[in-house]
């Protein structure tokens, strides 16, 4: 495999002013992040800041109506709610090894920022966060964190105004001011390190996955699911299941609104082979590669693009790629609410969905892990927008 590559996706498609920095992160990579110093001390950080482990909650009624055990990564009871702060504490505590005094980040639902705000201030960094003008309007709950946390939040007026194109302002923001600023990439995307360096610090996700559910279980789950953006939560789940040619790993994409031609997010469905953001990847764009415009309910997975690892499960086959619309996801949002008393974030209510839309095809008795990536009070402006008031008794949506 060549270097920065996973198969054919991956690699370094940048500008040359961008070439430094990239190297400084690959020699921290390499040399900074697999020391026992640091690991140590990111150990320390994940258990005594973030949290962890999270845990692996069965869903006793949602189990007993499909039929086979449904069972939930709990990256919502993390510090700041997502399964992002893992990654931004890493990158954080990197950016001191590296002798940086400050971080930038885009965010496109808003808890990459708030996970970056929070970890720039427990490690004493400045912290810059870019975010397109129509998620600081569809987010405002997680802007007013930010603030309150000291970040500077620059609201990106480009394009489609949502995360794209905040990551396009983030990458000039870095060529400028690369010798004090850190880039704090969100996702596992983006060009070589960044898919590798994320996926590392998120691994934990899949890794404590797979411990807990051989100790609840005394065997491998029948499947991993989680939603896919970016995908870093889903790349964090998959990782220590990827040698387990038994575990069937399930990534979610947005499908929009879902009529034929509609807006989506589902580049791995629907998309084609393509330079973004510094990666070859797969993308939504069009005959001449213009970069077509994405949508998703879930502000969080509303990106043109995926991760490179991604494109190369998919292309494999070793991972299975599927669909869910927005009104899907919304129902799947109120299910999981009413059944269980767990109110998932609307990126992950696309992997509960995809769960309760496939349940005939799982067999029964299975076992399903399903990555709770984020809780779903920051969208509530949306759910009430789409769902207007529902009666706060009765158990099932």
């Amino acid at each position: 495999m060549k270097k920065g590559y996973f198969g054919d996706f991956g690699g370094q498609f940048v500008a040359e002013l961008l070439i430094p920095p990239l190297r400084e992160l690959e020699h921290a990579l390499e040399t900074i992040v697999p020391s026992p110093e640091f690991q140590a001390e990111f150990s320390a950080l994940l258990r005594d800041y973030v949290g962890r482990k999270s845990p692996l909650t069965h869903c006793p009624t949602l189990s007993k109506e499909l039929g086979f055990n449904l069972w939930l990564k709990r990256e919502d009871l993390n510090h700041t709610g997502s399964h992002k702060i893992n990654n931004t504490l890493g990158q954080a505590l990197l950016t001191k090894y590296m002798g940086k005094p400050a971080m930038l980040t885009e965010t496109g639902a808003g808890m990459n920022g708030v996970a970056t705000a929070t970890a720039a201030r427990a490690l004493d960094l400045d912290c810059i966060v870019f975010m397109g003008a129509t998620d600081v309007a569809r987010q405002s709950h997680n802007v007013r964190r930010m603030q309150l946390l000291g970040a500077e939040i620059v609201p990106v007026q480009n394009g489609t105004k949502t995360l794209k194109d905040a990551i396009n302002e983030a990458l000039r923001y870095w060529i400028a001011e690369q010798r004090t600023h850190h880039y704090c990439f969100g996702t596992a995307a983006g060009p070589h390190p960044f898919p590798t360096l994320v996926r590392e610090f998120q691994s934990v996700v899949g890794r404590e996955a797979r411990e807990q559910i051989l100790e609840k279980t005394g065997e491998l789950p029948y499947a991993v699911v989680a939603c896919v953006g970016g995908g870093s939560n889903a790349i964090g789940a998959f990782h220590a299941f990827v040698p387990d040619e038994s575990v069937r790993l399930v990534g979610v994409e947005a499908a929009g609104t879902g009529e034929p031609g509609c807006y989506n997010s589902a580049p791995l469905n629907l998309g084609s082979r393509g330079v973004l953001h510094g990666q070859m990847t797969m993308l939504l764009q069009d005959e001449d590669g213009q970069i077509l415009p994405s949508h998703s309910v879930a502000a969080g997975l509303d990106y043109p693009g995926v991760g490179p690892e991604h494109a190369h499960l998919h292309d494999s086959g070793r991972a299975h790629y599927g669909t869910v619309n927005d009104a899907q996801a919304l129902k799947a949002f109120m299910t999981l609410t009413r059944s269980e008393g767990i109110m998932p974030a609307l990126e992950s209510s696309h992997a509960v969905a995809w769960v309760l839309e496939n349940r005939d095809r799982i067999p029964k008795g299975a076992n399903v892990i399903v990555n709770l990536s984020g809780r779903g009070d920051k969208d509530m402006d949306i759910i009430e927008e789409h769902l207007g008031a529902q009666p706060v008794h009765g158990r099932k949506g």
